[in-house]
């Protein structure tokens, strides 16, 4: 089911069982964050704030009640007490479940998109008219991709430009005490290659300093960094779109590693078996979904940077200070009645651990496609994804698993991975029990492990440098005769009889127990 916009995604949720409304007033201002932080890391409910309220409290202000006069401009209502009331609920958690995840993607589990892209990839030759007309499913499936324009937007209700251009009168999260101002956590960042014309969705946080200008978090090895880049040697500015809502999808479709060429937005149209409706934005020639709830329009000058941060991050860490490009908000165009939707990242369990583990599962079929031995994967959550993998792998000679490394250090996101511990087939990865016992049986430290370098994430606070660092990997299989100096016989893993196991199976309901 493709959802009509996010609002009709929060109904579904509410319909579900998976919603919780909170009628209380709760202030954006850290309030929020903890209540979410402790709903999160106790696998609750996705949660809509009806009454977002309380005293903004921002960086550099001199005192309460000229945070309040700065923060209230036409939308906020100044509460008793110098509290400001925001007239946008505001929706977080909505994707902190597997259930809910899964939800977002329009199917009752995210693997079966893995599925679906794994047919797609490995399609077989049909021996004949049946087989054939058995296979024409899985290709119409890419008729309903591609998106499509349209006129009528529910994002373009209402139409600020100019002077009625205000950002504080969204409740904008200012998530952890140390973080540099307010944040907007779940945004769709829309650009366009200044040279092929090609568009990139991705999410990048964007620090509100003010009415009418931002922060963007472009990091160094990012697609957005690269066409503002581009931008700034051909001498121009680069359009932007900031877009919040939606069919949830599109927040996934954002985070995604998808292959170079391959458009987000056709790949949403995938998702949801129903091709995303574009509408172009009012004063920049970029074009958005058309169901979204806000749209930010506007642009980055390549050469103009402002300090940005500190940020409490998905490192559990807070990410220091730094200077990043300026996006220069033109215009604000929304839906009447619009939901404000948000996220917090910090020390995990949170939210996007959810997001990141169905990355991980929908582009298995994607990894094995380029990395065949590779059987299963897990990237741990209390991890953050980038820094560990469990990786279960077909051994099929001597030195595989050093291969299997080298491989997963050259491939897309998977580049950035840390530590890499490689395992036999028979090995369960997703079971960390498992994982620890054969860390523990199956490597030598002084002879199964291979030492690199290379990129990591910029946000990794513990490298030799940002953005660059160290690598290791682990060879926890079995060895093989003559492996890497291997020359004694290697024991056999303890397995009872499987006609024992068999007997015990039929003998078990009589025992008892």
């Amino acid at each position: 089911m493709a959802y009509r916009d996010f609002q009709h995604f929060l109904q579904v949720l509410a319909d579900a069982g998976e919603l919780k409304t909170i009628e209380h007033p709760v202030s954006p201002h850290l309030e929020i964050t903890e209540i979410a932080d402790r709903v999160m890391k106790a696998g609750g409910p996705a949660l809509l704030f009806k009454n977002p309220a309380g005293t903004p409290q921002r960086r550099g202000t001199p005192d309460p009640m000229s945070a309040v006069m700065n923060h209230a401009s036409i939308d906020p209502a100044i509460r008793p007490g110098g509290a400001v009331s925001y007239k946008y609920p505001v929706a977080i958690n909505t994707m902190g479940s597997r259930k809910r995840m899964s939800m977002a993607l329009s199917c009752d589990d995210f693997e079966e998109h893995a599925e679906r892209i794994g047919a797609l990839l490995k399609p077989e030759i049909p021996k004949g008219p049946k087989e054939a007309l058995a296979a024409l499913p899985k290709l119409l499936e890419l008729k309903d991709a591609p998106p499509k324009q349209t006129k009528n937007a529910l994002c373009q209700e209402i139409v600020l430009q100019g002077d009625e251009v205000d950002l504080t009168q969204f409740p904008v999260l200012n998530c952890w005490p140390e973080d540099g101002g307010p944040y907007i956590t779940l945004p769709l960042v829309f650009t366009h290659d200044p040279n092929s014309g090609k568009r990139n969705v991705g999410m990048y946080r964007v620090q509100v300093y003010d009415k009418n200008t931002c922060g963007m978090h472009w990091q160094m090895h990012k697609t957005g960094m690269r066409h503002m880049e581009d931008a700034g040697a051909k001498g121009k500015h680069i359009e932007v779109a900031v877009c919040l809502g939606g069919d949830p999808c599109y927040s996934f479709g954002a985070i995604s590693p998808l292959p170079p060429g391959i458009d987000e937005m056709m790949f949403c149209g995938f998702l949801r078996r129903e091709r995303v409706s574009m509408v172009k934005c009012k004063t920049i020639d970029v074009s958005v979904p058309a169901d979204c709830e806000i749209v930010l329009e506007g642009y980055v000058d390549p050469s103009e940077r402002r300090l940005e941060g500190p940020f409490g991050d998905h490192t559990g860490y807070y990410s220091l200070a730094g200077d990043f490009p300026v996006f220069h908000v033109t215009a604000i165009t929304m839906r009447e009645s619009a939901v404000w939707p948000a996220t917090i990242v910090g020390q995990p369990p949170m939210e996007d651990g959810w997001m990141g583990k169905a990355v991980e599962r929908i582009f298995m079929p994607m990894i094995q496609l380029t990395v065949p031995e590779i059987v299963d994967m897990n990237l741990p959550v209390e991890a953050t994804f980038h820094n560990v993998a469990f990786v279960k792998i077909k051994k099929k000679y001597p030195g595989h698993a050093y291969k299997v490394m080298n491989a997963i250090w050259g491939l897309g996101g998977l580049a950035y991975t840390k530590f890499v511990y490689i395992f036999d087939e028979d090995c369960d990865v997703q079971n960390f029990d498992e994982v620890l016992f054969r860390i523990g049986a199956n490597c030598d430290p002084g002879r199964d492990v291979l030492h690199s370098r290379g990129p990591v994430d910029q946000l990794d606070h513990a490298s030799m440098a940002e953005g660059f660092g160290g690598k290791i990997g682990f060879d926890c299989t079995h060895k093989w005769p003559g492996e890497n100096g291997f020359n004694r016989d290697y024991p056999k893993l303890i397995s009872m009889a499987d006609d024992v196991k068999a007997k015990i199976d039929e003998l078990w309901p009589k025992l008892g127990l």
